[in-house]
């Protein structure tokens, strides 16, 4: 036999940790290393059985303490130390509040008992993925879409049950319906009881002697559907819609999977977006920026005007509240804010190449008096810069 690992290392938690922190970590490598998850796994079957045996001891205060202090040896009860290991055919005791919320989990429905939970592997479908490609306002504003998809369906010939006409379904004799098989182990912690899938039906609880020639006693077949998608307002692009029920139908009449529709959503040619805010840039003439006007902008849903007042400087922002985008969860919308662009004419024809001369000759320095305050500054540098060499 090979030797023990830490517990600690097993349930990858410390030796200070608390009750609570050393269950979470349990239902964790539980989860991840359960047989249901890893059909057929031999190393996750092992680590399944050697997280349990870890849990068991460190969760129970007085072989927590014998653990700490003398070891495995501490909880092996034949060291003698009393520690005591796993009860012998009791199970696994305080693990059913756990094991409820890991099987729930996989599906299953049954609660956990003598070491096992009752019922079948769950026989859910499986979900389906596709992917939609809306322009921004569809995004912003919703959208029907009718897609076209193929999935398996309740078997038409059938019914789902699997069977062929006029036979049926028997119930396992090996199982008794269960779908589950328990195994008595001998270990040096005594006689460990653990469930596993029945070989016999693979987990299903029944036998179909005589399948159906449609579905080859699956109960589902392969089917194209047209449906019908509502987008809601507001969605952004990478958003993950899901539609209940819509996947592909479980095998032998098992719950229908759902169906994830995965949104992308295209570039505006004005308009960009932050969460549920709208940006747009607004070129505005030299003249506009210097005397004021009042200008038509676009929203995403109407156009309204925006008075520029005189004097503005390029990057300046406004705000126009609640006309950004719906939000997808119905709060209200977001804003817009528009930064003004100032355009410096490229080419000037004479008449307005004479007009900005006569301008900057009225004007003189007094046109750019962040431009004289630049120039002050540089003379008093220059200035202190001299004074230092000199010394």
């Amino acid at each position: 036999m090979s030797e023990k690992r830490d517990y600690y290392e097993v349930l990858g938690v410390g030796k200070d940790s608390s009750a609570d922190e050393i269950k979470k970590a349990y239902r964790k490598k539980a989860m991840e290393f359960h047989p249901d998850k890893n059909p057929g796994d031999s190393v996750a079957e092992e680590k399944f059985k050697e997280a349990n045996e870890a849990y068991e001891i460190l969760s129970d205060a007085d072989k927590k303490a014998a653990y700490d202090q003398y070891g495995h040896a501490g909880v092996d009860p034949n060291a003698g130390f009393g520690g005591g290991g796993f009860s012998g055919g009791g199970g696994f005791g305080g693990f059913e509040d756990i094991f409820g919320d890991i099987f729930s989990a996989f599906g299953g429905g049954g609660g956990f008992s003598s070491g096992g939970r009752s019922g079948r592997r769950s026989n859910r479908g499986s979900d389906m993925k596709i992917s939609i490609n809306l322009s921004f306002h569809e995004a912003v504003f919703g959208v029907e879409k009718k897609i076209k998809i193929k999935r398996n369906e309740e078997c038409s010939t059938c019914g789902g049950s699997g069977a062929e006409k006029g036979s049926s379904a028997k119930t396992c004799d090996q199982c008794g319906g269960s779908g589950q098989v328990y195994v008595r182990q001998q270990t040096p912690f005594g006689t460990v009881q653990q469930v596993q899938t029945c070989d016999k039906c693979h987990g299903e609880g029944k036998i179909i002697d005589k399948p159906c020639k449609t579905c080859h006693g699956t109960g589902v077949e392969s089917k194209e559907r047209t449906i019908s998608i509502k987008i809601p307002a507001g969605v952004d692009d990478g958003s993950i819609l899901p539609l209940r029920g819509q996947g592909n139908a479980g095998p032998n009449q098992g719950s229908p999977g759902d169906l994830l529709v995965y949104i992308s959503v295209r570039e505006d040619a004005l308009f960009k977006r932050n969460d549920d805010d709208v940006y747009y840039e607004l070129p505005i003439t030299y003249a506009q920026a210097a005397l004021g006007d009042s200008i038509v902008v676009p929203t995403i849903d109407s156009k309204i005007k925006l008075k520029i007042p005189e004097g503005t400087q390029n990057g300046k922002v406004f705000r126009l509240k609640g006309k950004g985008i719906p939000n997808v969860n119905g709060h209200g919308r977001g804003d817009q804010f528009i930064t003004i662009k100032v355009e410096v004419p490229r080419k000037l024809n004479r008449e307005q190449r004479h007009a900005l001369d006569e301008y900057a000759k009225i004007t003189g320095a007094e046109a750019h008096p962040e431009g004289k305050r630049f120039w002050s500054r540089v003379d008093n540098e220059a200035k202190e810069s001299h004074k230092t060499k000199e010394n």
